[in-house]
């Protein structure tokens, strides 16, 4: 006897495929290989604006930054002022001392906190390993070094300049003297302002070149002491003219030819010539710094 056969339950009519043009599109999805990822963000290279706009930031919201130049402004006008108290209380005359030279030995101790603010703006970078950072955001080394000498010079050239304009002021009124001429005005505020900054920039240079903060602080404070203390202790008259050249070319020398008060008896340089020779040896620091920078690794 045959069975009869079973009757099946009708099927559902299937739903159309979709063109095989519109799942393109979702199957390439699926095929893209991970780690790319489209940024809805527009993404362009660090200009130098940019690299001006980081470094202002981060010199002026760290730390070290307010304490050495606060410590700076404290010096200059702190002795600028007692010196002119002490001087007045004294009675006695000046006679041809310029009266803005009492200022000089507060900038002098000032000098000591723009060489470790001008280290510290790079070589803390490399003690901290921010400085993959940096040059991972801006890779052209030339242009993060020159945005931080840029930023770091203004910035110490205008406070230097309006605390020694402020200390010369107090100076001259304190000690009721004759206002000095606009050459010795130019000289003593915007001439040694001009000269600390560019100081400045010769310890940032060191500071690249060296990468570690206390070896390149030590290696400038050598540099403006060591030529001054080595002439002291040279009695010799065999090194008599070597003592003259060391005492004629030393920082504090060459800082006090803008105040007409030179500790040297050669006269070698005067007006602003410690400032032309500053800057050429500055400008070859700096492009010592720059072939530094670009030849090593961080």
């Amino acid at each position: 006897m045959t069975t009869p056969p079973t009757p099946q339950a009708p099927q559902a009519p299937q739903a159309p495929q979709a063109p095989y043009q519109q799942a393109a599109p979702q199957q390439q999805a699926y095929q893209q290989p991970q780690g790319f990822y489209n940024s809805p963000i527009p993404m362009r290279p660090a200009t130098l604006g940019d690299a001006i706009a980081s470094e202002w930031t981060k010199i002026r919201s760290v730390r070290s930054t307010m304490w050495t130049l606060g410590v700076m402004t404290a010096l200059l006008l702190v002795i600028g002022v007692l010196t002119a108290v002490a001087v007045a209380a004294s009675d006695s005359d000046m006679g041809d001392t310029p009266v803005l030279s009492l200022g000089f030995f507060g900038v002098l101790l000032g000098t000591i906190c723009v060489i470790t603010l001008g280290v510290m703006t790079i070589a803390s970078e490399y003690g901290t390993g921010m400085i993959r950072t940096t040059l991972t955001a801006c890779p052209s080394r030339g242009r993060v070094l020159g945005a931080k000498a840029l930023v770091f010079f203004l910035l110490t050239f205008v406070i230097t300049t309006v605390m020694t304009s402020v200390v010369a002021l107090i100076q001259t009124s304190v000690l009721d003297a004759a206002a000095p001429s606009g050459e010795e005005w130019l000289r003593a505020t915007v001439g040694v302002g001009l000269y600390i900054a560019t100081l400045g920039l010769l310890a940032l240079a060191v500071g690249a070149l060296i990468r570690h903060s206390a070896g390149a602080i030590t290696v400038m404070i050598g540099v403006v002491l060591l030529p001054l203390v080595l002439a002291i202790f040279m009695f010799s008259d065999s090194l008599r003219t070597l003592q003259e050249k060391l005492l004629e070319y030393s920082i504090p020398n060459q800082l006090s030819i803008f105040y007409d008060n030179s500790v040297s008896s050669s006269g070698g340089s005067s007006g602003w010539d410690p400032l032309w020779i500053l800057l050429g040896v500055t400008a070859v620091a700096m492009g010592g710094a720059y072939l530094a920078m670009n030849q090593r690794d961080v």
